[in-house]
């Protein structure tokens, strides 16, 4: 019997996840629990004693998650946190000591120099190298965590996530994949034999540019515990209306990501085809140099198109020409964004490079908004 016809495609598991048992005259999906503290006679037992600790909100939210990180799969847990960057932050400093070693894409998000500065300053030891390649390969030994990011923000770079997975197992090290361009429809990193699937659900996950919010995905056991030990200590908790928002959101996740990778894919072509227009990537193209292992571990390719334009003061042209797309961060969210990524100092990139991060509009009207742009901004 195919997914499908068993009431488990992706659409269908997208909709209802996470939904609690049917309940005559309760809402189908109840409404945020606003709570610092429940009601608790006696012995401290049961699921919610303290708002820090647990909410019915995060519950379901974060059942919700787990259906869709590793469906069918028993023994994963999942846990919410108050932005992308509080769940990265929980799996690094829960599962680091002074004198361990960190394997990092030296390509990521810009805010990872930060942690890399901290984590140094907590003596354990930061090795770095890119993503494309598969070149962690190469500093792994002795380390006791590998960070993967793929596709990598903003580069837009792929790697084999099942070959450094067990590269890294074979040498005792923990893994951890950065999930948040790919969202648990483009990539399972679980399945791909990764310890922590983590992501910043700010993105597309919820792709309303309204929610901040990250979750940690894991099996079951010691490593998980601590994360969840972590959370209690900082403190790093999502709120209950945010949570519920995001689970609501989840609920139009495939439809809104295979809009936005259709158009994605659309975008790129076209731009492939303008001369003013370098170094453009996205793993969904043919000739992209990440398309074929992208294709052997991903379902989507995501919606983010990156290029770069001849200069900076072209780029800024390019942008305040846009009519549809704001000039914005971030990423993944139902209207289109894009943002000249060197403005924030933090990645190793041209001036005049662009992330583009395709919404849900018309494709039709998207690509006509961004070669009027093109021409409009031109010298």
């Amino acid at each position: 019997m195919s997914d499908r016809a068993a009431g488990d495609g992706e659409g269908t598991r997208a909709v209802r996840a996470g939904l609690p048992e049917a309940v005559k005259n309760e809402p189908t999906l109840p409404g945020p629990a606003f709570a610092a503290h429940f009601h608790l006679p006696g012995e401290v037992d049961g699921p919610y004693t303290y708002g820090r600790d647990t909410n019915p909100t995060w519950t379901l939210l974060e059942r919700a998650i787990g259906e869709l990180e590793a469906p069918g799969q028993d023994g994963v847990e999942t846990l919410v946190f108050a932005s992308g960057m509080a769940a990265i932050s929980s799996v690094l400093f829960s599962q680091l000591r002074t004198g361990d070693a960190v394997v990092l894409p030296d390509d990521c998000y810009q805010a990872m120099p930060l942690v890399r500065t901290q984590l140094e300053a907590y003596g354990i030891e930061v090795r770095t190298a890119p993503t494309g390649g598969d070149a962690q390969l190469d500093v792994l030994d002795g380390a006791r965590l590998l960070w993967i990011e793929s596709p990598s923000n903003p580069g837009l770079d792929v790697c084999d996530i099942r070959r450094l997975a067990e590269a890294a197992h074979a040498r005792g090290a923990l893994v951890a994949v950065d999930n948040t361009l790919a969202t648990p429809l483009g990539q399972r990193p679980l399945e791909l034999g990764a310890d922590f699937s983590v992501a910043s659900g700010t993105k597309q996950l919820t792709g309303h540019g309204d929610v901040l919010l990250g979750y940690v995905t894991g099996r079951a056991g010691e490593a998980m515990d601590a994360v969840r030990r972590w959370r209690k200590i900082v403190g790093a908790i999502a709120g209950p209306m945010e949570a519920w928002l995001a689970h609501r959101s989840i609920a139009t996740l495939q439809m809104r990501v295979d809009r936005q990778n259709a158009s994605a894919l659309v975008l790129a072509e076209v731009l492939r085809a303008r001369p003013e227009v370098t170094g453009l990537r996205y793993p969904g193209l043919s000739d992209d140099p990440s398309h074929k292992i992208a294709s052997q571990q991903m379902r989507r390719y995501g919606c983010v198109v990156s290029f770069t334009l001849p200069t900076r003061a072209r780029a800024g042209r390019f942008l305040d020409a846009l009519r549809l797309v704001d000039d914005a961060t971030s990423f993944g969210g139902v209207r289109s964004t894009a943002e000249r990524r060197r403005r924030w100092g933090g990645d190793d990139v041209p001036e005049g490079f662009i992330r583009f991060s395709v919404g849900a509009e018309d494709p039709e009207d998207l690509v006509a908004d961004v070669l009027r742009a093109l021409d409009e901004s031109a010298d």
